[in-house]
């Protein structure tokens, strides 16, 4: 089935592809943008009211002696440690998020986790004034929530996306993840300046409340539960899955066989290597830029999105490009997956170096897009992956491959915060050296083991086996 059948069999008339709406398929993957903008902002907007929040304010005493202190005196390691709760609750609900969204659906698990995330978002301005601890507790339940959102992700498109599509529509929903980071940090400076740090938390919040109501109302689990899709797209999108995606609600999943895969390994060590420094520069660029760059906060907070609008831009145009040489035969799925996967992260890896050594406004800022831009590349490899190696478990395979990248967005804004107790140049070198050196081992590792073919052990694969015995 070419192209063009598939588009006159899935909206059944003859329209335009920028009328999203007349494919139910194209309004899912709209509204699961938006689910993923509400994702990160919800999650980075600590990022930059925490530097409002910890910086010196003016204060006057009642004698009349001027003084300047931040409203929270948190230390540098404890900063770390607030930014990195987050993570905490995210590693424990990535594979239970694969498991419920193939239970309760991918669809519901994944609207509850971010309409729970943006009520206790609301409370965290109460959690951080009475504690710390307090704080980290919201921010670990926040992570616990969002956890399950890009297993369900996986979920839904092993629901509604042809295999055809696969790529550009998971990178296109997942570019909502970078439209998310990029207008939250900016704004959350522009808030926290005008309006106080507090308000941060409050804005986004409801903005995510009214995303749930709205996600609710219009998305349906599956195409067999949608009453307002076309006869044709509905027939096209279950024809096209027929042999690999039906009837997931009560899979039987090879644990042992997905847990001991090398394909399994490379995924999860390349989302770890792109976690690890994605996750240094969210974390720690806005201070980064305002202590050693001398940027104030409205800045900060503008230039720290100008990576993360690279990375949206090049995840969603590297979709159309994987699935454009995987339907003309240019280049077979493991090849798309390793070269885009591994590609990325050498050009991730040549920047953080260049970037360490100049270290200056410039070149660095320069060099810090660039490669956070070619994360977008990335993810088009190995976190597409999961619907390769076997789409009825492709939420589980994602649980296990985020949860293990969890990891580093625990321990890499700790590491950073110890490193840069003093807020040095060598020392946030040393943090860029670092993510440039783990880059070298997941390009190393993802080469050689990765694949992009129906796994051995897969469910799919196990069923036709047994189709094949039936008719013999």
């Amino acid at each position: 089935m070419d192209a063009a059948e598939c588009d006159k069999l899935s909206d059944g008339i003859a329209s335009p592809l920028w009328m999203f709406w007349k494919r139910r398929r194209y309004t899912v993957v709209l509204m699961t943008f938006l689910g993923y903008f509400n994702v990160y902002s919800l999650r980075v907007n600590l990022s930059v009211a925490i530097v409002a929040m910890t910086e010196p304010r003016v204060i006057i005493s009642s004698n009349g002696t001027v003084s300047y202190q931040p409203e929270f005196d948190w230390s540098s390691s404890v900063q770390g440690y607030v930014l990195s709760s987050f993570f905490y609750g995210y590693l424990l609900t990535q594979v239970l998020g694969g498991y419920l969204s193939n239970r309760f659906g991918g669809t519901n698990v994944f609207g509850v986790g971010i309409g729970g995330t943006a009520l206790l978002t609301l409370l965290t301005p109460v959690a951080a004034t009475t504690g710390v601890g307090w704080l980290i507790v919201i921010r670990i339940l926040e992570g616990m929530l969002e956890g399950v959102t890009f297993p369900c992700g996986h979920a839904i498109w092993s629901c509604w996306a042809p295999p055809s599509e696969r790529s550009r529509m998971s990178t296109i929903a997942f570019t909502g993840a970078f439209a998310g980071t990029v207008a939250t940090m900016p704004l959350s400076g522009v808030i926290a300046d005008r309006w106080g740090w507090e308000w941060v938390f409050y804005f986004f919040g409801v903005v995510a409340c009214g995303w749930y109501i709205a996600w609710i109302a219009i998305v349906r689990r599956s195409p067999e539960y949608d009453d307002r899709i076309s006869h044709g797209e509905r027939k096209f999108i279950l024809q096209t899955l027929d042999t690999t995606e039906a009837n997931t609600d009560k899979v039987q999943h090879p644990w042992r066989e997905m847990f001991t895969s090398k394909a399994v390994i490379s995924m999860s060590i390349a989302s770890f290597t792109e976690d690890w420094g994605y996750y240094t520069l969210l974390t720690g660029l806005p201070t980064f830029l305002k202590t050693v760059l001398n940027f104030d906060l409205k800045q900060s907070g503008l230039l720290s999105a100008l990576p993360y609008l690279a990375m949206g831009i090049l995840l969603s145009s590297s979709g159309y490009v994987a699935d454009w040489l995987q339907i003309r035969n240019y280049l077979t799925t493991s090849q798309v997956r390793k070269y885009f996967t591994c590609g990325g992260f050498l050009v991730q890896l040549i920047c953080m170096l260049i970037g360490a050594l100049a270290l200056s406004p410039l070149p660095t800022i320069t060099c810090v897009t660039i490669a956070v831009g070619f994360g977008g590349v990335a993810w088009t490899g190995y976190l597409v992956n999961p619907l390769d190696l076997s789409p009825k478990s492709a939420g589980v395979l994602m649980g296990i491959s985020n949860g293990f990248a969890t990891i580093a967005g625990v321990v890499s804004p700790i590491v950073s915060g110890y490193i840069t107790t003093n807020n040095g140049e060598d020392e946030w070198r040393l943090v860029f050296y670092i993510a440039a050196g783990i880059y070298v081992v997941g390009t190393v590792i993802y080469w050689v083991w990765s694949s992009g073919e129906l796994q051995p052990w897969s469910i799919e694969v196990r069923e036709r086996k047994n189709k094949a015995e039936e008719r013999s």
